[in-house]
């Protein structure tokens, strides 16, 4: 660049100033330039994020079990509509910082593509008011410099500042990630895994913590407890009580302010929330450790799970999914006590397993692990399940946080607390013999209607016979073959503009292309101008000076300020089209990728519930973060860099063959052999760039897996195991970016060969046609060919990963045409009265229900019928479709046979005006991120003394008025920061204010005191 320089200033001289000041000046506009961009693709990313953490919300409400989706958020999303509120807002703000993005990048894209134009002007218009006289054998000698000089100073400084931003928007982000607290080793806990059976305990000696350091409220407050080998501790107290917490204590999760705990012996925990990921069931109990048949096939005994692996399709090699989608809510909480077992652990901590299962599953796990393969452990069992208290050595019982009371049962018995009232009511409900069970179905079916014979004779083979739901296993992601088609490339802009829209687009790139062209073409004429009159002026002063009476030699007359008028006024209309034409073309690149984002959403929500089992949560977001993000940001770039070479490529060509029409001879040879390398290259690249996306999608999974189960992982402490399996995932990954990496370098070193053969041809042609050609028509041929050089290949290279970048539209496209649910709203025939339902009667006819079409029946020809006001049981074990009941009643999936509510058939019906009309507390409670307020009413629809009276009904006012926003206490993903008791009440205060007729209520007693 040196050299250019220093040329510009031999051939401009005094009038280079103008020249470097205005490039010092384009420099200076980088500046504000560069803080701009960086503040609004802060924001861009930062309101990106918040689009996909919503997408993860979603997923989470759909992707578990049959039961828990029509219990989750799902059906929440789905009932509520909470889908056009949410997310509208969310991708407004996504859309308005997108554009003000694409209005920056229009202004700098536009001043890069005319910039050295302008610097011609700049340089060209001083020279020529003070010489008069510009010479075309210097002139595109000049230009060529310019356009080098502005290429690396303007060009790649845009380019450096565009990524300098993003890179600094990113090091921010993971820089604020890496200084957060880490989990401390905390002073107060003292931990010996490696001790003799005999010696292993747990000692909790006066222990005070909290959540928050900052937050004055204590979680746990002088709490002590001393559990020995053998010795089992229950822990019992209501919800929020601070039982999970008393067990994160002794994990070393929660930070301890005062007192310490010591741990001897290696830990094994089963969380309250069972944890399950995606493997077969044996890989998940056996967890990364030797594999032990004998030993093996015990805890399967111990776990009530031998059953259930034989109804498998694959026994325990079967898959389970990802978040264990395939397993009952029992199943994944046998499973994960399996897996605590399995590791045969020294000290054990069970976070309320027993509420998942059944009365008769949950005496069996009582007695066969607790008091059978633990009996010489010391446990710390956290239950609501008070009938086993009197198995206990001794009880705990919490409340906010501190010790209401501590002994053996006897001696809280004595205390005054009266556990026999609540220990009769439980055992009646438990322990039913074989013999009174057959009894009371006898007396049942005696004094029920016939309607109810068919449901009433079921009773009698639950736990004996039972079809399982069929396994819906993660499919593997799909993957496209061959080349992009061009209903790819039609979609795209179709969803960006219409017809007209798309005229007027093609004809601003034509006319923008065409000034630019004519820039040039102009000022070839005009030196040839200048040329020609200083040559007859040179003749004629060499024929006075010789003494000639000269009279025929005729001076052209070239008006300079004229000429300077005209060259100026097409490098301003060349600025201003180009202008018009990149701004309407980032608003068509905006709307279609805006409009096929929420498509895509939009088929998501509307999908089966049965595709969220089989695509894990990594593969959902891979769609709406990196291949969104490539459609937002990457493509409309591309392709408009694309779109600026080729139009300029075309011009080149047009002008050097009308030029030097010899040109063709080596320019089709050469194009052909840049078009067969650009397929060969495209072959390999676009398979490549499939695969990047592919692999790309396990890592999204793993990450999100592990964060899932993440005190499970340190608890049972495989985190170098789990760390270790990310790196494989991203080593994957990375292998495949690399490879595409790699085969961008291969061709554009080749696409720089054949360039520079086609330069030294075109050179070689000049001089050989030196004598029937003119000095401005060589500097314009010579000048075109230099840039050609570098625009050929560029316009292959950016053609190529335009294809490569149109995978990414390709991709959202598959999840825009996703299977659709039946439809939202009625029609004018079936739309049933605006207060329907008035009483909730529901009757059942004939009913039956599959999974698939060709799938077995799971619900065959029920006949029920439930009056207004009856609470109505569904009992049976696993796989007996209990969930597939509910999921009929929602419709989760169509149901055969007539099912009526209040005389009004459910099938008939808008989803939304069924589903509005039901009310459903989920077993496994999700919350979603943002203020409680908002997971209470979701609309604003009712007033605070109305969510006041929700939550006292549910017994949770006087936990929600100690936090201190209150009802604007931020919910965190998941809800993690409330307890899964609070979080179900949380879930029963939000069905309380819908104030439905019918009530859905899914095994979540057991969860709550």
């Amino acid at each position: 660049m040196e050299v250019q320089q220093r040329y510009l200033y031999l051939t401009g001289g005094i009038d280079i100033l103008f020249y470097q000041g205005k490039q010092l000046l384009h420099i200076a506009l980088l500046v504000p330039y560069f803080l701009t961009s960086s503040h609004i693709t802060s924001a861009t990313i930062f309101v990106t994020m918040s689009c996909v953490a919503l997408i993860h919300n979603v997923w989470i409400g759909f992707g578990i079990d049959i039961a828990c989706h029509v219990s989750q958020f799902g059906v929440s999303v789905k009932r509520f509509k909470v889908k056009c509120r949410f997310m509208g807002t969310v991708l407004e703000k996504e859309r308005n910082a997108q554009w003000k993005f694409f209005h920056l990048r229009n202004i700098e894209e536009n001043k890069f593509y005319v910039g050295d134009r302008i610097l011609c002007l700049a340089l060209y218009v001083p020279y020529v008011l003070t010489t008069s006289h510009i010479k075309a054998k210097s002139i595109f000698i000049t230009m060529m410099c310019i356009k080098l000089v502005h290429e690396v100073w303007v060009g790649c400084g845009m380019e450096a500042f565009d990524d300098s931003c993003v890179l600094k928007v990113c090091i921010k982000r993971i820089q604020k990630f890496l200084l957060l607290d880490e989990l401390k080793k905390e002073s107060h806990l003292e931990r010996a895994d490696s001790v003799e059976p005999g010696d292993c305990y747990i000692s909790i000696n006066n222990i005070t913590g909290k959540w928050d350091p900052e937050s004055e409220q204590t979680t746990l407050k002088d709490i002590n407890a001393n559990v020995q080998r053998g010795k089992l501790l229950a822990v019992i107290g209501p919800v929020g009580a601070g039982k999970s917490s008393l067990l994160m204590s002794v994990l070393g999760e929660i930070p301890l302010v005062n007192g310490d705990v010591k741990v001897h012996g290696r830990i094994s925990y089963v969380a309250q929330q069972p944890w399950v990921f995606s493997a077969s069931v044996r890989q998940n109990i056996v967890f990364g450790n030797k594999y032990e048949q004998s030993k093996y096939n015990r805890i399967l005994k111990a776990c009530a799970l031998n059953k259930d692996i034989e109804l498998m399709p694959n026994g325990d090699a079967t898959l389970i999914g990802d978040r264990g989608v395939s397993l009952s809510g029992g199943q994944r909480a046998r499973v994960s006590l399996a897996r605590a077992l399995y590791i045969d652990a020294d000290v054990y901590l069970l976070d309320d397993p027993l509420s998942a299962v059944d009365a008769a599953v949950s005496r069996h796990l009582f007695e066969k692990v607790v008091l059978g393969v633990l009996k010489n452990k010391p446990v710390i069992l956290v239950t609501h399940q008070l009938q086993f208290l009197k198995e206990a050595d001794e009880i705990l019982i919490l409340k906010e946080g501190k010790c209401l009371g501590q002994g053996t049962f006897d001696e809280m018995s004595q205390s005054g607390i009266d556990f026999s009232s609540l220990l009769k009511r439980d055992k009646e409900e438990e322990e039913v013999k074989e013999e009174e069970h057959h009894q009371e179905v006898s007396y049942h079916i005696e004094n029920a209607k016939l309607a109810n014979i068919g449901s009433m004779m079921s009773l009698t083979s639950i736990g004996t016979e039972f079809e399982p739901d069929p396994v819906q296993l993660p499919e593997e992601e799909e993957r496209q073959e061959g080349t992009v088609g061009w209903k790819v490339y039609y979609e795209w802009l179709k969803n960006g503009c219409g017809p007209f829209k798309f005229i007027i687009l093609i004809l601003l790139n034509l006319l923008t292309q065409g000034l630019y062209v004519t820039s040039d073409w102009w000022l070839a004429l005009w030196s040839n101008k200048e040329e020609n009159k200083h040559a007859a002026i040179a003749l004629d002063k060499e024929l006075r000076f010789q003494g000639y009476n000269v009279t025929n030699v005729t001076i052209p007359f070239v008006d300079t300020h004229e000429n300077v008028y005209i060259f100026t006024g097409i490098i301003a209309a060349v600025f201003l089209f180009g202008l018009l034409r990149a701004l309407m073309f980032f608003k068509v690149a905006v709307d279609s990728s805006m409009n096929m984002h929420n498509k895509m959403f939009n088929s998501l929500l509307r999908s089966p519930i049965s595709f969220f089992d089989t695509n894990p949560v990594g593969r959902i977001l891979n769609r709406f973060s990196k291949d969104t993000g490539h459609m937002d940001d990457l493509l409309p770039i591309t392709l408009f860099d694309f779109i600026q070479c080729f139009l300029l490529i075309i011009g080149i060509v047009v002008v050097v063959g009308i030029v030097l029409p010899w040109v063709f001879i080596p320019l089709i040879p050469i194009g052909i052999l840049f078009v067969v390398v650009r397929r060969y290259y495209i072959m390999t690249s676009r398979h490549i760039k499939r695969l990047e996306g592919t692999t790309r999608s396990p890592v999204f999974s793993h990450l999100s897996a592990s964060l899932q189960g993440l005190h499970t992982i340190r608890a049972f402490g495989v985190q170098d195991k789990f760390q270790e399996e990310f790196d494989n995932h991203q080593n994957l990954h990375t292998e495949a970016w690399f490879l595409f990496l790699a085969t961008s370098r291969w061709l554009a070193v080749r696409l720089d060969w054949m360039c520079a053969v086609f330069v030294s041809i075109v050179a070689f042609l000049c001089v050989v046609l030196a004598d029937s050609l003119d000095a401005g028509r060589v500097g314009l041929t010579l000048t075109y060919a230099m840039t050609l050089m570098g625009m050929f290949q560029w316009a292959v290279r950016q053609s190529a990963e335009v294809e490569n970048q149109m995978i990414s539209v390709e991709r959202v496209m598959q999840y825009s045409k996703l299977p659709s649910e039946a439809d939202l709203t009625s029609d004018k025939d079936h739309k049933p009265p605006p207060d329907w339902p008035v009483h909730g009667k529901i009757t059942g006819d004939k009913v039956c229900l599959r999974y698939s079409s060709t799938g077995p029946m799971v619900l065959k020809y029920l006949k029920f019928s439930i009056e207004s006001k009856e609470k109505i049981g569904i009992v049976g074990r696993t796989g007996a479709g209990k969930s597939s009941l509910i999921a009929m009643l929602f419709r989760m999936i169509e149901p055969e046979g007539q099912v009526m509510i209040d005389g009004v058939n459910i099938v008939n019906i808008g989803l939304h005006e069924l589903r509005n009309k039901i009310s459903i507390i989920p077993q496994d409670p999700v919350l979603f991120t943002g203020p409680l307020r908002k997971n209470l009413d979701p609309f604003g629809e009712h007033a605070d003394s109305s969510l006041w009276s929700a939550l006292e009904e549910v017994q949770l006012k006087p936990a929600i008025e100690e936090l201190p926003s209150q009802l604007e206490t931020e919910v965190s993903e998941g809800g993690i920061n409330f307890s899964v008791g609070q979080r179900q009440l949380i879930c029963l205060a939000r069905a309380i204010l819908r104030r439905n007729k019918i009530l859905m209520i899914d095994v979540v007693i057991n969860r709550i005191k």
